[in-house]
C-alpha cells in the first residue's frame, strides 16, 4: 500500500479517519517489517510504508514468526489457522478456541508444510491466543479444553492447556491450568470467587511464551530457567512463571497488587501496581536493550476477583518490570507522548515488543493501530491498519488487530520488496501526506 486510505471506522469517535502509515522518522525509527493478522482472517507482512509485502489467505491468533534456524534454514516461514470446525461449539466465542480445527506452517508461498489439530485429543487444535516453536523442533500450542471441573458452579468450565506437539502430531507434554489453581496466588476469598464465576472462561490465559536464556538465569536463579514457560491470565490479573521440568507455578506477579496511585504518574523506578486484563507479558530477549525485564501491555480492561477498579485516566499502559525486585523500571502511557491519558487505549488484545534500537513497538489492537516509541515517548512510526471484518461480539465493522510482531528485514527471502520513505506527519485536521518514491 503505497499511500494512504480513508476508511469508515468501527470504534471511536470519528467515522472517517486516515490509515496506512501516518508518520515515520527513518532516522530514529527500527527499520524492518510487521507481520499481523488483520480483521479481514488475512495475515500480512508490511513494510515501513504500509506496502503489502506478502500475504498468507489464514488468520493468525496470532500469525508467528518462525526463525529460519528452526525452520530448516527457509526463510519466510509463519504458524497459523488453517480451519475452523464445521459444527460450532456452543461455548465457543472469537476470545477462545473452540472453533479452531487446525494449525500450521506455511512456506512463504503459502503453501501448508506442516498441519496439526485433526489427531489432537478433542478432535480439534482449538489453539487460541498464543503457540512457539521450540529448538527441538517441536511446537508449544496454547489451546481450550472444555470439561467438567469439580467446585466450580459452571457445568463445563473453558480450561487453559498447554500441549507440546512433536512433528508427528503426537503429544510430548501437557500442561492443565485447573490442576494448579492453589499456585496462582489467589487468597482464600477470591479462589472462592473464581470457582463460583458465571463465566466458564475464568482464566483466559492469552499469552504463552517461553523465558529463553535470560540473566536471572545465568546469575543462579532456577525460576527463570530458559526453558520455563510465562502465561499471562487475563481475566484472573496475574502472570506466571511454569517450570517445564515440573509444571509447577514457580514466579508470578498478581493478582491483588497495590492499586494505581495517580500521583506516582511516570515515575520509575517504582513498585508495581495494578494491571488489568493484561496482554503480551514476556520477557525482553537477550540481546535486546531491557534484555530479562518483564514486558507487558497492560489494557486497564476489566477483569478480577473480586473485579480491579480501574485508573482514573482510563488510559492503557506498556508497563516495563524488573522480575527479581517487582519493581517498574520504565513505562508508556499516552502522557509520554503530550497527549492525554484516554489517547490511548485498549481494553483488551493488544501487544508491546522491544526492538534493537531501544524503541517499543506497540499494538493498539482495539483500533488496530501500531506504533514505534523512542525511550522517551516519542513516536517516531505510526500506521492504523486499513484492512477491516467483523468485530469481536457483534455485527460491527472494525479493524482490530489482535498482535503486531516485528520483522527483521532478514527473515524474508533475499531480494524481498522493501520501503523507507519518510512520512511527515501534519496538524491535527489535515490529511497527512506520504512522500513515496519508485519502486
Amino acid at each position: 500500500m503505497a499511500g494512504l486510505m480513508l476508511a469508515a471506522a468501527a470504534h471511536g469517535a470519528p467515522s472517517v479517519y486516515p490509515t496506512g502509515v501516518t508518520r515515520y522518522d527513518p532516522q530514529k525509527a527500527w527499520n524492518g517489517y510487521v507481520v499481523f493478522s488483520g480483521a479481514d482472517r488475512k495475515t500480512r507482512l508490511i513494510d515501513m510504508n504500509g506496502n503489502e509485502v506478502r500475504r498468507w489467505d489464514y488468520p493468525g491468533f496470532p500469525t508467528v514468526l518462525l526463525d529460519p534456524a528452526l525452520a530448516g534454514g527457509a526463510r519466510g516461514r509463519v504458524l497459523v489457522q488453517l480451519a475452523a470446525t464445521e459444527k460450532p461449539h456452543p461455548l465457543a466465542s472469537p476470545g477462545n478456541g473452540l472453533d479452531n480445527q487446525a494449525i500450521g506452517e506455511l512456506d512463504w508461498d503459502g503453501k501448508v508444510v506442516w498441519r496439526w489439530g485433526d489427531a489432537a485429543p478433542d478432535g480439534a487444535a482449538r489453539q487460541h491466543h498464543d503457540l512457539r516453536r521450540l529448538p527441538n523442533g517441536n511446537t508449544l500450542v496454547l489451546v481450550n479444553k472444555p470439561h467438567p471441573v469439580a467446585g466450580f458452579d459452571v457445568p463445563v468450565v473453558i480450561d487453559d492447556a498447554v500441549y507440546e506437539i512433536t512433528p508427528n502430531g503426537e503429544i510430548a507434554w501437557r500442561w492443565l491450568a485447573s490442576e494448579h489453581l492453589e499456585e496462582f496466588g489467589f487468597t482464600a476469598e477470591q479462589l472462592a470467587l473464581v470457582r463460583a464465576t458465571k463465566n466458564p472462561d475464568y482464566l483466559h490465559v492469552n499469552n504463552l511464551s517461553v523465558l529463553g536464556p535470560n540473566r536471572w538465569f545465568d546469575a543462579g536463579d532456577a525460576r527463570f530457567h530458559p526453558d520455563n514457560l510465562m502465561i499471562d491470565a487475563r481475566n484472573a490479573n496475574f502472570i506466571a512463571i511454569i517450570a517445564k521440568a515440573s509444571g509447577k507455578v514457580v514466579w508470578r506477579l498478581g493478582p491483588g497488587l497495590p492499586p494505581i496511585d495517580p500521583k506516582a504518574g511516570q515515575h520509575v523506578p517504582r513498585p508495581v501496581d495494578q494491571f488489568v486484563g493484561q496482554h503480551d507479558a514476556h520477557l525482553i530477549p537477550a540481546g535486546l536493550p531491557g534484555a530479562g525485564n518483564l514486558l507487558v501491555f497492560d489494557n486497564q480492561g476489566a477483569a478480577g476477583y473480586p473485579p480491579t477498579p480501574l485508573q482514573v485516566t482510563s488510559g492503557s499502559r506498556v508497563l516495563e518490570i524488573d522480575p527479581v525486585s517487582w519493581q517498574i523500571v520504565w513505562q508508556y502511557s499516552a502522557e509520554r507522548s503530550r497527549q492525554p491519558g484516554w489517547a490511548f487505549f485498549s481494553s483488551f488484545i493488544s501487544s508491546a515488543r522491544r526492538l534493537p534500537n531501544g524503541n517499543t513497538l506497540i499494538d493498539e489492537g482495539m483500533t488496530g493501530r501500531f506504533f514505534q516509541v523512542t525511550a522517551q515517548g516519542e513516536i517516531v512510526w505510526e500506521y492504523v491498519s486499513p484492512y477491516f471484518g467483523k468485530a469481536p461480539h457483534g455485527d460491527a465493522s472494525s479493524n482490530w488487530v489482535y498482535r503486531a510482531t516485528p520483522v527483521p528485514y532478514d527473515w524474508a527471502p533475499e531480494g524481498t520488496a522493501r520501503s523507507e520513505q519518510a512520512v511527515i506527519p501534519t496538524l491535527p485536521g489535515q490529511v497527512p501526506v506520504q512522500r513515496t518514491a519508485a519502486r
